[in-house]
């Protein structure tokens, strides 16, 4: 069982940090450089990274992670070792709640209504300025949790 969990810690761990610097390019640089060019051009290419991204191997890390952190949780659990459970139980709950459920509940819906405005009109502009900072704060959101789960699944190695 001890096998198993540092298995699953490491792949977090490695998973987790990997999907934060993917969600810290996007804050850093990218819809910054978005957000210079006009709407129409913006909208059309966070489009096509939408459409891309659902079929691309980013999901074969995003979702896997997911699912590693639940069965750490349980793992957790199942073999209370105060410190290292908790610290554990906290990396699964920043990534999971914070990184993957708020890419669900706001980065999805977001990218959803974007898919269905184009051109350049008032709306498309209107509708592109909200977007561009309230994506980039949940974007934000989804950088820190991940990163914070990664650092919390490293400690946790370092207590089991």
């Amino acid at each position: 069982m001890q096998f198993v969990l540092v298995i699953c810690l490491v792949a977090a761990a490695i998973g987790s940090g990997l999907v934060a610097g993917i969600f810290f390019a996007f804050s850093t640089f990218i819809m910054t450089a978005f957000s210079r060019i006009p709407a129409e051009q913006g909208i059309a290419a966070m489009n096509s990274i939408n459409v891309t991204i659902v079929r691309s191997p980013f999901m074969l890390l995003f979702v896997p992670v997911a699912i590693l952190c639940m069965a750490i949780s349980v793992l957790a659990f199942m073999n209370w070792r105060g410190g290292a459970s908790a610290t554990m139980l906290a990396g699964a709950a920043l990534y999971l709640v914070a990184s993957f459920l708020s890419t669900i509940v706001f980065n999805v819906p977001m990218n959803d209504a974007l898919a269905k405005v184009g051109g350049n009109g008032p709306e498309a502009v209107q509708l592109w300025t909200s977007y561009l900072r309230d994506w980039t704060w949940w974007n934000h959101v989804r950088t820190i949790a991940s990163l914070l789960a990664s650092v919390a699944f490293v400690r946790a190695l370092m207590l089991v």
